[in-house]
């Protein structure tokens, strides 16, 4: 069978993870049919399932050496809308496999199970042990990957190596830049989600006081807005990222880019006012989501709230910024209450060893790219096995272009057919060049 056949298969078996519910049988429906897909894999490997995240363990010649894990998740996102093709029918048209999870993430895990399989094919063995990480729960931070760091940790194994989901292969990803860029994320901010409460003494809408509980959210919103609580600051990556960049951007831009260092001071006042996604690389943001008030539209509410989910930069750890957070709501005498908080993982060295050999696995599969760091502003299970593993690498060896990049969570996902076979031989390459260095 086809690759692109395999992971037509995968993309048919709808594995949307849901807060609060109970998907455990479908997951199992999905890893059944990866053992149908997979079964020399399946016959080799050691087991290890924790509500329905896989964690499989491919034993190498010498167990002592620090493993690698290579990750991504088996769950995706909910597909509403009118689909070109239908979002779980795995349409292979058009040059390219269609459905929900084709780039996040079932087309780098079809290629990871796929480089595992055909090498157990060949009679290879690994010369370390080499897992296979893969959450049911990632969409929903779930724990599943926490329960397989948990796993590892008591068993005192720490991988040298882990690759997860993040970046990719895009042609020009910040405008100006000409060429194909692998980006390697190896900074992901924290996420922080917060409730804020506004209370009052409600009554009837028909004489309203001042200062309501949904008119001070508001203000208090206004002012987050206007009045950014939280400090730009330049770091090491997105500076080293600019660089890069910048050496294919021609004109100002590209001067800018690449004295990035230099003009740090002059970047951090001017790139919110221009760029917000360079902005979200460079600060901590916060972004109100959901809102609630009084159930009657003739009724004042006496609790009303807003949330707010913050993505939290190095520099700014999330005690630093729940208090910040505490202080404008303060006055406008609204509570904060705390649902989630976690501050930035550790940054890997874009100089390091195993940066560089991830670096250079890009530059001899994909011929003409160029690799580059870059700060995630979105988060991976990747981040929990920072605890472990000090080279935790955010990329997936495929190439997206900018429709099938903005299909992520949106309509009419798809990945190329001519992306996976070198996806496979990227992991190929991976696993047997690890301690070939």
């Amino acid at each position: 069978m086809k690759i692109e056949e395999k992971l037509s298969e995968m993309i048919k078996i709808e594995t949307v993870s849901e807060i609060g519910k109970s998907n455990i049988e479908k997951f199992e429906r999905f890893q059944d049919k990866l053992r149908e897909l997979f079964p020399l894999t399946f016959r080799t490997v050691e087991f290890n399932s924790f509500d329905g995240a896989l964690l499989l363990r491919w034993k190498g010649m010498d167990s002592s050496k620090r493993p690698l894990v290579l990750m991504s998740h088996q769950d995706v996102v909910e597909a509403t809308g009118e689909w070109i093709h239908g979002p779980f029918s795995g349409d292979i048209a058009d040059g390219a496999v269609w459905g929900r999870g084709t780039v996040d993430t079932k087309g780098s895990l079809c290629a990871i199970f796929e480089a595992v399989e055909r090498l157990i094919g060949e009679g290879y063995t690994p010369e370390m042990d080499v897992y296979i990480s893969s959450s049911s729960s990632e969409e929903i931070s779930g724990d599943g990957a926490v329960l397989s760091v948990k796993y590892l940790k008591e068993r005192n194994i720490r991988p040298a190596l882990v690759l997860d989901e993040g970046g990719m292969i895009k042609s020009e990803p910040l405008k100006g830049a000409k060429g194909r860029f692998a980006m390697m994320g190896t900074l992901e901010k924290g996420t922080c989600n917060f409730r804020f409460v506004a209370r009052g003494k409600g009554g009837h809408a028909s004489a309203p006081g001042k200062n309501t509980p949904l008119v001070r959210l508001g203000k208090f919103m206004a002012e987050c807005e206007k009045h950014d609580p939280f400090t730009a600051r330049m770091n090491d990556t997105t500076i080293e990222m600019f660089r890069r960049l910048g050496k294919h951007t021609s004109g100002v831009m590209g001067f800018v880019l690449r004295h990035a260092k230099v003009l740090s001071p002059l970047l951090n006042k001017a790139l919110p006012k221009i760029n917000t996604l360079a902005t979200a690389m460079i600060k901590t943001t916060l972004a109100f989501t959901t809102a609630g008030g009084s159930n009657g539209l003739n009724v004042l509410p006496e609790r009303a709230y807003v949330t707010g989910n913050s993505r939290v930069i190095q520099h700014e750890d999330a005690d630093y910024t729940e208090n910040k957070l505490r202080q404008v709501a303060a006055k406008y005498d609204i509570e904060v209450e705390t649902i989630m908080k976690h501050s930035s993982c550790p940054v890997v060295d874009h100089n390091g060893k195993m940066f560089k050999f991830v670096e250079n696995a890009i530059v001899s599969n994909f011929p003409g790219v160029i690799p580059t760091p870059y700060a995630m502003t979105g988060g991976t299970d990747g981040r929990h096995f920072s605890e472990i593993c000090e080279n935790v690498i955010r990329f997936a060896p495929l190439e997206i272009n900018e429709q099938q990049y903005q299909s992520i969570h949106g309509l009419n996902e798809n990945i190329g057919i001519e992306c996976l076979e070198p996806g496979v031989a990227f992991y190929q390459n991976i696993i047997r060049d690890l301690y070939h260095q």
